[in-house]
């Protein structure tokens, strides 16, 4: 019998509901406590980027949400985190303040919440804590006050130059770059410490070696390249329908020859140094690879337990469970359809994807990016050519350099 759950969910607009809410034992699936946990400080963003997809997307529940997450909202969601790592017995956890931009909610918000995680987690159990920022509102001041708290820092933005980053605008059309420029230098200097990477999703239409190399010059310990959120329903922009052609996959193939052949790797990528790990059969994954169960949830401004974010570029309320963290706790959302098709590995899978030998390596690619309206979400990635393109490259290149001149 499929797993059904009380609360309302999300529903494609003709109100059927998708694989897995139907059609999926979610309940044959043994769950995998969280151990990251997502929490929304502040629904809005001072930029108005209009690609983002949290607020052009298909999902419009930013709205409907508090601009700023309440005090008793964190509170509560401080108490549910630390009853999970409690009942779960978690040595580590990881908790990643988010947005909308954060920061908007003051640096002493944020060092406030993360300081009561670590107070009510049991003994033992580190709390890592990190906010993803667009870096425009970081200062020195509050660099300090995040450095003092132990949060690290982590930047979006499409490149290392004024020109990538074109369309970060704020909502009066001003550039978003020379804040971010600033952020940038003083996390590579001075708070070098809290720096914890950028993220930059990958645009085909920019030159890789010129955006790569820039990069490199903001001095980042980690890079994370990510694939723009797009669905076979609402295609990424530049993907051809016929798959003849991989732009992605061709610029992140471009992008990991600089990387490999570098005589001094000047910084971590999270992307290459996961496939590596998957071709070589070691447990790994990030969320566009591998078959590792996904072990993340989302707090929302108003206490809504949810999926992770990339779920709102499929429909509206695609990310919901229905639950919150007033009258549920997070082990509820554990029996979720949702969240347990991303923790069931191989049986979350289509049939072309069961027959590729690079099934435990892609892993079907990004949940999100599965998505067909009126099927949900077993299909294989709309970045299926790409992947293929991208691993069967660093399998080469890998195999290549294993074999004595």
């Amino acid at each position: 019998m499929n797993q059904r759950i009380s609360a309302p969910v999300g529903r494609e607009p003709d109100g059927f509901a998708p694989w897995p809410l139907t059609g999926f034992a979610a309940g044959a699936v043994r769950p995998v406590p969280f151990d990251q946990f997502v929490v929304k400080i502040h629904s809005r963003c001072n930029l108005a980027c209009r690609y983002c997809y949290m607020y052009f997307a298909a999902d419009g529940g930013w709205r409907r949400q508090p601009v700023t997450a309440a005090p008793r909202v964190l509170e509560r969601a401080a108490s549910r985190i630390a009853e999970h790592a409690a009942a779960h017995r978690l040595p580590e956890i990881s908790v990643v303040l988010h947005g909308g931009e954060p920061l908007l909610a003051g640096t002493a918000t944020l060092a406030g919440f993360v300081a009561r995680v670590r107070e009510l987690v049991p003994e033992g159990c580190t709390v890592r804590a990190g906010v993803q920022t667009n870096g425009t509102l970081l200062t020195g001041e509050r660099l300090r006050e995040l450095a003092r708290a132990g949060i690290a820092v982590g930047l979006s933005l499409d490149g290392g130059l004024a020109e990538h980053n074109a369309r970060r605008t704020d909502h009066a059309g001003r550039p978003a770059w020379p804040g971010i420029r600033r952020a940038a230098a003083l996390l590579a200097g001075p708070y070098r410490h809290v720096y914890g990477g950028v993220l930059c999703v990958v645009d085909p239409a920019t030159d890789p070696e010129r955006v790569y190399t820039s990069l490199l010059g903001l001095d980042p310990p980690a890079v994370n390249f990510l694939l723009p959120h797009g669905t076979w329903t609402t295609p990424p922009p530049g993907l051809p329908a016929d798959g003849t052609a991989t732009p992605y996959g061709d610029w992140l193939a471009a992008v990991f020859d600089l990387w490999w052949d570098a005589g001094r790797r000047r910084t971590r990528v999270r992307l290459f140094q996961e496939a590596i790990a998957l071709l070589l059969g070691a447990p790994a994954a990030t969320e566009a690879l591998g078959l590792r169960p996904v072990s993340a949830v989302v707090i929302e401004t108003d206490g809504a337990i949810e999926q992770l974010d990339a779920l709102k570029t499929a429909y509206e309320g695609a990310a919901a469970t229905g639950l919150d963290i007033h009258h549920h706790p997070l082990d509820a959302a554990l029996a979720h359809p949702g969240i347990a098709a991303r923790q069931a590995g191989r049986a979350a899978l289509s049939a072309t994807c069961l027959a590729c030998p690079l099934a435990e390596v892609c892993g079907g690619g990004n949940y999100a990016h599965r998505y067909r309206a009126g099927e949900g979400f077993r299909n294989p990635s709309v970045y299926c050519a790409d992947l293929r393109r991208l691993l069967h490259h660093i399998a080469r290149r890998v195999a290549a350099a294993a074999v004595p001149a």
